[in-house]
């Protein structure tokens, strides 16, 4: 039996041998009967010793009756962490707690030789500790066998959900034996962490050990109203006041991250800097940096800070305000970590206080609103300090003391001391010089004040469109008052009641001048005790009790259903249409293709309706029109048609039979069949060859004119040529 009542003789060994005297309540919690070998869902503060006590409830279910681990084949248990940091803490932790039993822990975390990794695994290992991404590609390529995992364990479930790696998670726990352990630590239990659990764990204990308004008591919370522009020299003077020995300022993008490090690192600060742009080596220097005091600063962003373990941080900047309380609660719980105490400062500009405000009410978090420290309280601070040094106590050595009364046999004591202040403060940083940015506190204006005003009367009223937004500044503009010097404005019908302040009226009536009058038109009376309405302004109207459309009646919808049609209308009778007038004659000289006349009266009412899929009756052809010929034309088709022919072939000496397409020339009676053709043109004198003879498209009289023998052609314009420039 152990000093620690429920652990493992070799791991209580352990506790003991890295000093441990007593368990914090998460790991007294998952030493409980009722949790040996179940699933469990702990929310538990940051910092309260949690990868310890995982490991303590992993003892229970890997170890031997020995309390010791077997020979080293496939891996038992299986730790999933957010960040390579983390994960790389949780390995030494386990180590620690793990070292006599002989238990291997191996690590894959991003950044790292992949291939060295697979030869560890392929060595054997009881635990593995990793982040998703790596450990997913790890059991897909099969260096990661996972068939024989007793536990899995997902510590900051929360921050893992947030940073995107939902299917990594999932693959592995699918990937895992179903009968398998699955403990789930997180410091926050959104509904995503509950519905992961409910999906992956089988009958899992919830355990709560810090109740949710008593989270994070050892940190103090201080939220610093600040100016925009000022939130960096705010930052400085918060270094410079509490000088912590480590400090860690979150920042919202790697920008501001780089441009503070360059900042802070020329005010004289040992700065460092952890984002997401570095690589494993340049992260892991960074860490070593600050655990080894050779820096006392670290600018980090929230992801690259994520799951950091910093041994004596004091303090936590936030230079960019969380987006929401879980974001508060895990930036805040770097520090305050296994019963040390820590403060969380935000920096919050003037239009962030209201929304800073419902977080902190959101986290159950209580802060001390005030101003960023000043010089003088910086300054303050800093005699503090000297005064209370410990080395201003201790004995001098011989050597200390010589050269001690050498500078006093030289120097008085007093220019000793403040030869001393100015070492002193030249190693440090200047403090920054902040505006004011105590809020202005103006007197609320009490009705008070014009307790024993005095009241004017002037000569326009509503019926004068009198308002107080055009009176205020004409009465400050003619008195030479202010507007905190007017009281009460009361418009009537035909005049307007102004109460002034009592030491303002004498100056206001004075610089109005012997016409006592505001403007032209506008005369001021002083008055005698408070006025009273004019006896014809009449009682004040009533507001209405009802509202203005309250008889309206309510929209009732539409008067015909959409989904039945509407009735159709009944025809109206049609009266009988009085009898036709008689068609006038028509007249004989009249054009036989324009309208006739007809009385619209005489026409009936309704149309006969036509069947739209009937085709329209083809119109009867148009009479042809007869022509005169004239005597001439008729005289030489008589000389024509009495000529001689032979099978319809003109003899010699006689005139051919003129056509009406005929376009002059001579007939031939050399064509094939015997019969005429004309001679063909020949191509005009002067034109390069090649190119064919112009034909105009008209004949040179313009337009074709109708005859008897072609009545169906129809009129040909000529082709209109626009003109340049027209």
């Amino acid at each position: 039996m152990t000093e620690f009542e429920g652990v493992a003789e070799t791991l209580g060994q352990a506790l003991t041998k890295r000093g441990y005297t007593h368990l914090t309540p998460v790991q007294e919690a998952m030493l409980r009967p009722d949790l040996l070998d179940s699933d469990a869902l702990v929310s538990a503060q940051t910092g309260s010793g949690k990868t310890v006590a995982f490991g303590m409830a992993l003892a229970r279910t890997l170890l031997n009756d020995n309390g010791r681990f077997a020979f080293a084949q496939a891996p038992l248990a299986l730790a999933v962490a957010p960040t390579r940091e983390l994960a790389l803490q949780v390995k030494r932790e386990l180590e620690w707690l793990f070292e006599m039993t002989g238990a291997t822990v191996a690590s894959c975390v991003g950044g790292m030789d992949m291939r060295t990794e697979r030869r560890v695994l392929e060595r054997g290992a009881h635990m593995v500790v990793g982040t998703p991404g790596r450990l997913r590609d790890h059991i897909e390529r099969g260096s990661l066998d996972t068939a024989g995992l007793r536990a899995v364990v997902l510590d900051e479930a929360d921050e893992m959900l947030d940073l995107g790696f939902r299917d990594d998670l999932e693959y592995i726990l699918d990937a895992a034996p179903a009968e398998r352990r699955t403990l789930m630590f997180s410091a926050t239990v959104p509904r995503s962490i509950a519905n992961l659990a409910k999906r992956y764990q089988r009958d899992a204990v919830r355990v709560s050990t810090v109740a949710e308004q008593s989270q994070h008591l050892d940190i103090d919370y201080r939220a610093l109203t600040v100016a925009p522009n000022d939130r960096e020299n705010a930052i400085i003077n918060l270094l410079r006041f509490y000088d912590a020995k480590n400090a860690l300022v979150f920042c919202s993008t790697r920008a501001t991250v780089n441009h503070m490090t360059s900042r802070f690192a020329n005010r004289g600060f040992s700065v460092v800097a952890l984002s997401g742009e570095l690589s494993q080596n340049e992260r892991s220097h960074a860490l070593q940096a600050m655990r080894d005091a050779r820096a006392r600063v670290c600018i980090a962003t929230d992801v690259a800070a994520r799951g950091i373990d910093l041994p004596g941080l004091e303090l936590v900047i936030h230079a960019d305000l969380p987006k929401n309380r879980e974001g508060l609660l895990h930036r805040s719980g770097r520090t305050g970590r296994a019963g040390r105490k820590g403060v969380s400062a935000l920096i919050v500009p003037h239009n962030w206080r209201s929304r800073t405000e419902r977080m902190l009410r959101a986290a159950n978090i209580e802060a001390t609103w005030a101003n960023p420290p000043s010089v003088e309280d910086i300054q303050a601070r800093d005699r503090e300090r000297i005064l209370a040094d410990p080395m201003l106590t201790e004995a001098l050595s011989e050597d200390e003391q010589a050269f001690a009364q050498e500078l006093l046999d030289q120097h008085s004591p007093e220019q000793v001391a403040a030869a001393f202040l100015r070492l002193r403060r030249a190693e440090q940083p200047a403090p920054e010089e902040l505006l004011n940015t105590a809020p202005v506190e103006r007197p609320k204006r009490q009705r008070d004040d014009f307790k024993n005003g005095v009241w004017i009367s002037l000569s326009v009223g509503r019926e004068h469109t009198a308002e107080p937004r055009w009176l205020l500044p004409m009465l400050c503009r003619a008195g030479h008052v202010t507007k905190h010097e007017i009281g009460a404005i009361r418009i009537h019908a035909k005049e307007t009641h102004v109460e002034l302040a009592p030491d303002s009226i004498e100056r206001f009536m004075e610089a109005l001048g012997p016409g006592q009058k505001v403007e032209k038109t506008i005369s001021v009376t002083r008055l005698e005790g408070i006025p009273e309405p004019p006896k014809d302004a009449g009682p004040r109207k009533p507001y209405a009790r009802k509202k203005p459309y309250a008889d309206k009646k309510p929209y009732e919808g539409p008067k015909t259903d959409a989904h039945t049609p509407p009735e159709k209308p009944k025809a109206k009778p049609v009266e009988a249409p009085a009898k036709p007038s008689p068609k006038p004659k028509p007249n004989p000289k009249s054009n036989s293709w324009s309208k006739k006349i007809v009385d619209q009266a005489d026409k009936p009412v309704e149309k006969p309706k036509r069947d739209p899929w009937k085709k329209k009756p083809e119109r009867a052809a148009k009479p042809e029109r007869p022509t005169k010929t004239a005597p001439k034309a008729k005289q030489a088709q008589a000389e024509t048609d009495a000529r001689p022919t032979v099978r319809g072939v003109p003899q010699p000496g006689s005139r051919p039979k003129l056509g009406l397409n005929f376009k002059g020339g001579e007939a031939k009676s050399d064509g094939p069949g015997g019969k005429p053709r004309t001679k063909p043109k020949s191509k005009a004198k002067g034109k390069p060859k090649g190119k064919k003879d112009f034909k105009p498209k008209f004949p040179k009289g313009g337009r074709k004119q109708r005859t008897q023998d072609d009545p169906g052609s129809r009129p040909l314009m000529r082709k209109r040529v626009a003109k340049k420039g027209g």
